[in-house]
């Protein structure tokens, strides 16, 4: 473990708790990780926060297949299915941006400053700016789903095309995103690697 002038906060990411019989205990933004062996590790409630993010983006983005799917084999009886997916995509994609907006506010500074003073600034100048703006996007479609979903999809062709490409662009705009997010992750992980031997000097 080495210290700089911010905590450090993801480690043990992939560690398995299962086999290592780790106990979690609260304690205000901290969550204290003890392992068999007694040792400790700290992990703020960031991670906690970015875990319920990426996977309400992800829950949202199925869904949005999920209804692409019922309109594809639009009929009467799948109607209220169809409907309610499309709730399910707005519900989980409004909550994506109020919990990451919530993440993007209090704890990316110090993630955004870490990244551009890494190996990998991209990270941060192409792939967060492009995500951000790309999201307001999904948002606009998921919050639309649920009204052009309200039609008789399996009597309107037209409606029908329109909730098909809406769900698509969903589809593979929150697989963009997901993506996206994988890459600033690893900006962040090669940035905290790279820091480790300056450190120590």
């Amino acid at each position: 473990m080495f210290f700089l002038d911010f905590p450090l906060y993801r480690t043990y990411r992939d560690l398995d708790p299962i086999s290592t019989g780790l106990q979690l205990t609260f304690c205000g933004c901290y969550v204290i990780v003890q392992s068999k062996g007694g040792g400790f590790v700290n992990i703020t409630s960031s991670d906690f926060i970015l875990l319920a993010h990426s996977t309400f983006g992800v829950l949202g983005t199925l869904a949005a297949l999920w209804v692409f799917v019922e309109a594809l084999n639009a009929r009467g009886e799948n109607a209220g299915r169809t409907q309610m997916a499309a709730y399910i995509v707005a519900a989980c994609m409004s909550m994506t941006l109020i919990i990451g907006g919530y993440w993007y506010i209090h704890f990316y500074p110090f993630d955004s400053a870490l990244i551009l003073k890494g190996p990998w600034p991209f990270a941060h100048s192409l792939f967060m700016e492009t995500k951000e703006h790309l999201f307001f996007i999904t948002l606009l479609l998921s919050l639309y789903l649920p009204i052009a979903a309200r039609d008789k999809l399996h009597a309107n062709a037209a409606a029908r095309k329109m909730v098909l490409c809406v769900a698509m662009m969903i589809v593979l705009s929150g697989l963009a995103i997901e993506g996206s997010g994988a890459v600033i992750n690893h900006g962040v992980k090669v940035a905290l690697l790279h820091a480790i031997p300056e450190s120590g000097r």
